[in-house]
């Protein structure tokens, strides 16, 4: 077998380039889902097209698309993975393509992630069609709303899927397969004081930044070890110069591989608050300040074996393209987390999209291209 089914680049090219320029930020992904519908409606008019009820619990405006291509050939469905929608500044994208790498004219992100991934699927499907390849069942799961706490993978209907392993494209390096990404939960802390003005009476009030700011400088923050980070990103407080701050607001993650270090590090930060509250109360009033904190667990750890056949099959595939595929873990989070949880055996495969979130995001065509062939190698092999 070649080493690479033809992809035809112009193709994919003017795919992404169509793909970025709908605006689709987190909640607003009505516009890209049916460009996505009427897209396989054109080229894949036996293809069965599913849309859940997720928007009721993501508030989205449409729920995820599940899209089912039908077997030729008996094997095992597989599934592919991409979300619908990106994050701010996102709305009125101006691709730029120039010396084989797409950019935005630097006013946006340009939404390689991850309309990359959609454009990249896009073609490795259209070559399957026009080469006549084998396959069995092949299911695109496309959510909305990852980009604010992973909520269309949440939401999922996972009854309307019937493949129980499948590939997120979300990743940057597409030498590299993820199978291991951290649980993480978010924090708040409420810093209660006492407020006065502070130009008659300061000795009256209690500032609820001081007691904040007492408590962040004993809590872990950074990397904590090879496995758990942590981070205080978030803090409001105050209303006015000549006022003491009665309220602070501080907010905040944890992430890791190891569930009980989590446990134990959000429990150190949170210490931090409740002992720092301690050590500014006095006889005169003993109730202030105070601290109301919530936690909320985000996504749960990810982990698929070594030894699973979605993870054995992607190695052989890179194998047969000539590729030496690196597997990994991340400290990030995605649908994969999610998708693993509700009992659907996901990896994570690089694209090539650098420097997200930022307006320098960029991706190379040829990155892309690799990843089609992969995809319609792994698709080629799977059993």
């Amino acid at each position: 077998m070649p080493k690479g089914k033809k992809i035809n680049l112009e193709r994919l090219q003017s795919s992404f380039i169509q793909l970025v320029k709908i605006d689709s930020p987190s909640r607003h992904e009505g516009q890209i889902a049916t460009f996505i519908r009427r897209w396989f409606e054109k080229e894949f008019p036996k293809a069965t097209i599913l849309e859940d009820s997720s928007s009721v619990g993501t508030g989205s405006s449409v729920g995820n698309l599940i899209i089912k291509i039908p077997a030729n050939i008996e094997k095992e469905p597989i599934f592919f993975n991409a979300h619908m929608d990106t994050v701010e500044p996102g709305r009125g994208v101006r691709p730029v393509f120039q010396n084989g790498v797409f950019k935005s004219d630097g006013t946006t992100i340009l939404g390689a992630d991850d309309k990359a991934a959609i454009a990249i699927i896009f073609e490795a499907l259209l070559v399957l069609k026009e080469q006549h390849l084998k396959h069995g069942l092949i299911e695109l799961i496309f959510t909305t709303c990852e980009e604010i706490g992973l909520l269309g993978a949440k939401n999922l209907d996972v009854s309307l899927i019937d493949a129980k392993a499948g590939i997120a494209l979300d990743s940057e390096d597409p030498d590299q397969v993820i199978n291991r990404a951290p649980s993480a939960i978010r924090f708040q802390a409420n810093i209660h004081g006492l407020s006065a003005h502070a130009g008659l009476n300061p000795e009256q009030g209690i500032s609820s930044i001081k007691v904040a700011a007492t408590a962040i400088a004993k809590a872990p923050q950074g990397r904590v070890d090879h496995e758990t980070t942590c981070n205080i990103g978030i803090i409001k407080g105050g209303v006015a110069t000549n006022i003491v701050p009665e309220l602070t607001v501080v907010e905040g993650e944890v992430r890791s591989h190891n569930e009980k270090i989590l446990r134990k590090i959000q429990d150190e930060i949170i210490g931090c608050f409740y002992q720092a509250a301690e050590e500014f109360k006095n006889s005169q009033n003993n109730s202030y300040p105070y601290v109301t904190v919530t936690v909320e667990d985000d996504y749960p750890l990810m982990y698929v074996p070594e030894s699973h056949k979605i993870i054995d099959s992607i190695m052989k595939a890179g194998k047969n393209l000539g590729r030496n595929l690196k597997l990994v873990k991340t400290g990030g989070g995605s649908d994969a987390n999610i998708l693993n949880q509700k009992g659907l055996s996901t990896i994570i495969l690089g694209i090539g999209m650098d420097k997200v979130h930022t307006t320098n995001e960029q991706i190379s065509l040829s990155d892309m291209e690799k990843t089609a062939q992969l995809l319609l190698e792994l698709i080629d092999i799977w059993e």
